[in-house]
């Protein structure tokens, strides 16, 4: 995948209105959370009100009553605060969380329909990161613009209510506003610039892990330990200074506003006191001035925090959002027929492919007729394209020229969903899900009974191992079937081909790794698997495909000969070599 991505240069109302996008199904909740804003606003102003009649007719005019109906206030101010801070908190928050939700399916229901070259280029640990970190990010963007909003409401009240009670002693504490501000936007995109590299890091770190976790086997035999230690702490670093200089930027913006606060409320004090021991202002008012001013620069504050979120989030929203929206990334085309009914026909006309960024041609003007019933087997030297052939049918690739046509209609006219739940595939590379035997056996089936999946077991040799399991069907196989072995791997994922009953089977070396008492065993599974179907055979053992109807011998991406056995030793001379090379080592 490219490493630029297209929506670095997109500006932020873009991102931010992408990101916000995602809280419209919560409207509701959202007019909650700004009505609870905009009620919150006049209350702090309304506690330095308080402070004035406190000062003046309490503490200076000594009256009682002003004190009861103070203490009333006061209670009654901190009461209403509280539920409105709880109000617009929690539920733009619990908003956050539902749209972190939606969000994380909507991403992971893209990433999952993307065709194959797009995993075959990217890291996975990368995709996880975006699915896990990124969309963290991005859910903070509407609660950052709310708490943002209400602070500039909070800060009109109390500027307004300051000038009301001193129009000059304003001037003087409102002069340095513009200083106070400048941090906010400098310090906001150094905190981008080092959100956007956080969460690249953070990428990192899960590639290596994703690696090193799924690669334990290789690096233990290697005794690589030390090796795979040392490249995560060299991403570890590269993080942790990322980190270090994002919380220095945050910091010294918090303390310059610190400093601009204090110099503003040194200046008031020194003209407001002198105002108040002259008899031009009364203590009260300077008191109510000061808890304003205490409060003004607060929500300065908090806007520089809601700022450096929202950078946070953007930073986040440029990886997110380049999953959904770069042209680059679009999810696999497919036609609409619905492949229904049985297999007749397949042909390969003049095709061709190669790889992305690979300029040595995998499959190169293949032609070939499979008939319905037939067992055609593709034979062939390592790299000449026999794997490459087999994935274009169930369309992991799309061939750049020439077509394929399945029932005598382009294999892209059909939806994916029928083209492949019609199709069987048995790999070397077996894949079992960390689940019970019973679970990846029916995978290919929504629901089906415990003796459909026993008789596949049957079908496929594997119901005896399985009875010897101490959970018999229940049994969990671990991550990609580590608990059992590879023979007995491949035979689960036989069972599974044989409940899907495809009428089109695909058999990609699914013997070459095994010993020969396993090879014996999964060989019988698959005659099981391939009585009365159409199948195509990779082999890489000849012996195994000697009673095909048609032997295809490729060799650098062409087909160079077919027919039968007898006749390709006759006729092949890269076949009969292929033969002769195994029959002497076997004979050895």
């Amino acid at each position: 995948m490219a490493k630029n991505t297209d929506l670095h240069y997109l500006g932020n109302r873009h991102l931010l209105k992408r990101s916000i996008t995602y809280f419209s199904p919560y409207k509701l909740r959202v007019v909650i959370a700004i009505i609870a804003m905009l009620l919150y606003a006049p209350i702090p102003p309304g506690l330095a009100w308080l402070t004035k009649f406190i000062m003046d007719d309490v503490l200076i005019g000594k009256n009682i009553e002003t004190l009861k109906l103070c203490i009333l206030g006061l209670v009654a101010l901190i009461v209403l605060k509280g539920i409105l801070q709880f109000l617009q908190v929690y539920v733009i928050n619990t908003t956050g969380i539902l749209v972190l939700k939606d969000m994380r399916k909507d991403l992971f229901d893209k990433i999952i329909r993307l065709p194959m070259p797009f995993f075959a280029e990217s890291e996975i640990g990368m995709l996880m990161s975006r699915i896990v970190n990124d969309v963290v990010a991005v859910r903070q963007s509407l609660p950052s613009i709310i708490m943002f909003v209400r602070q500039i409401f909070t800060l009109i009240a109390l500027i307004g209510t300051i000038i009301y009670l001193d129009a000059n002693l304003a001037f003087w504490s409102l002069i340095v506003m513009p200083i106070a501000l400048y941090p906010i936007i400098f310090f906001g995109k150094k905190v981008r610039k080092y959100g956007r590299k956080m969460q690249s890091e953070l990428s990192g770190i899960n590639v290596v892990l994703e690696e090193s976790f799924s690669g334990i086997k290789v690096i233990k035999a290697f005794a690589n330990e030390i090796r795979e230690s040392i490249r995560f702490n060299i991403e570890n670093k590269n993080l942790t200074k990322i980190i270090i200089r994002q919380i220095f930027y945050s910091e010294t913006s918090s303390r310059t506003m610190d400093f601009v606060s204090a110099g503003a409320g040194a200046t008031v004090l020194w003209i407001g006191g002198s105002k108040v021991i002259d008899g031009i202002m009364t203590p009260g008012d300077l008191m109510a001035f000061m808890v304003c001013l205490v409060q003004l620069y607060e929500p300065i504050k908090k806007i520089n925090m809601a700022n450096q979120q929202i950078q946070a989030g953007l930073a986040g929203a440029e990886r997110v959002f380049d999953i959904f929206d770069s042209p680059k990334i679009r999810i696999e085309d497919e036609g609409k027929n619905i492949l229904e009914g049985e297999f007749r026909k397949l042909t390969f006309d003049n095709v061709k492919f190669s790889y992305p960024d690979t300029p040595k041609v995998a499959v190169d003007g293949v032609s070939l007729n499979i008939k319905a019933g037939q067992r055609i087997a593709i034979v062939g030297p390592s790299g000449s394209g026999k794997t490459t052939l087999v994935n274009l049918i169930p369309r992991f690739y799309d061939p750049q020229a020439g077509e394929i046509r399945l029932n005598d209609k382009p294999l892209k006219s059909y939806t994916l969903g029928s083209i492949r739940l019609n199709l069987g595939l048995v790999s070397q590379d077996t894949f079992l899900f960390n689940l019970s035997i019973r679970e990846n056996i029916a995978y290919a089936m929504e629901s089906c009974n415990t003796k459909t999946v026993e008789q596949a077991a049957k079908a496929a040799f594997a119901h005896d191992f399985i009875m010897e399991m101490p959970q018999g069907y229940d049994t969990i196989v671990g991550e990609s079937g580590v608990k059992i072995s590879g023979g007995q791997k491949q035979r689960l994922t036989i069972a599974r081909a044989i409940l899907k009953n495809p009428s089109l089977l695909i058999l990609d070396e699914a013997t070459s790794a095994l010993d020969t008492e396993s090879e014996r065993t999964v060989q019988k599974a698959l005659e099981n698997l391939m009585q009365g179907r159409t199948s195509i055979v990779i082999a890489h053992r000849l012996s195994t495909i000697l009673t095909a109807d048609r032997i295809v011998v490729m060799e650098q991406g062409k087909i160079v000969d077919m027919g039968t056995h007898k006749e390709l030793l006759e006729k092949c001379e890269l076949y009969d070599r292929l033969y002769q090379m195994q029959f002497d080592d076997s004979s050895d």
